[in-house]
């Protein structure tokens, strides 16, 4: 199984997806494959996602697909029996850590401020997802890491759009940036997969 930092490596963009028909994943897979995209991070959001992770592990080898929204030791269990790469959390508890090593699914967990990132460097990680990204205090925010946090990489999600990423990308601690407008629900759920490839080839020359 692939590790966190392999998995912030395969693209500059990880798109997150919230899909409501399960039947619609190994087309949008396809889609964002077709566009260069590698990785995708599905939320456990809707009760479609982890029939739809599940759909995507079997039939798109090709996709690192991760869970995210895993705010739970169950929703850790679940995400990796449907076949998923990774975990990606909002925000990180003890119980969620220990769900995923459980269920030996690697983690990008979730933090906001400098001393949950601190927790988190203290715990062994060396990634984290910076959430919500835009709300939570932007660029600057994460840029001032780089002198006290030199070896923590930055996956900045929420928020941020094909214009404002770049600046993002600029920091020399964020290795790719998590977005949505790649592949919005309400194209996935028209199964408009022209646009979503148009978006995914948008981000991946980015």
């Amino acid at each position: 199984m692939p590790s966190i930092q392999d998995i912030l490596d395969l693209g500059r963009v990880m798109p997150v997806i919230v899909i409501d028909d399960s039947s619609k994943a190994v087309g949008l897979a396809n889609a964002l494959l077709e566009g260069g995209i590698r990785t995708i991070e599905i939320t456990l959001r809707t009760n479609a996602a982890l029939d739809a992770i599940r759909a995507v592990a079997n039939e798109c080898p090709d996709i690192t697909i991760g869970a995210g929204t895993v705010t739970s030791p169950a929703l850790a269990a679940a995400a990796a029996a449907a076949g998923a790469s990774f975990a990606v959390s909002p925000g990180t508890t003890e119980n969620v850590i220990k769900g995923c090593e459980d269920a030996a699914l690697p983690l990008l967990p979730g933090a906001a401020t400098v001393s949950e990132i601190l927790s988190l460097q203290e715990a062994g990680f060396n990634a984290v997802k910076f959430f919500p990204a835009s709300a939570a205090g932007g660029p600057n925010f994460i840029k001032s890491l780089i002198s006290p946090m030199p070896s923590i990489r930055v996956c900045p999600t929420g928020g941020i759009t094909l214009a404002s990423a770049p600046d993002w990308l600029a920091l020399a601690n964020v290795p790719c940036v998590g977005g949505s407008w790649i592949a919005p629900q309400a194209a996935i759920s028209a199964g408009d997969f022209d646009t979503i490839t148009g978006n995914a080839r948008a981000a991946a020359a980015l």
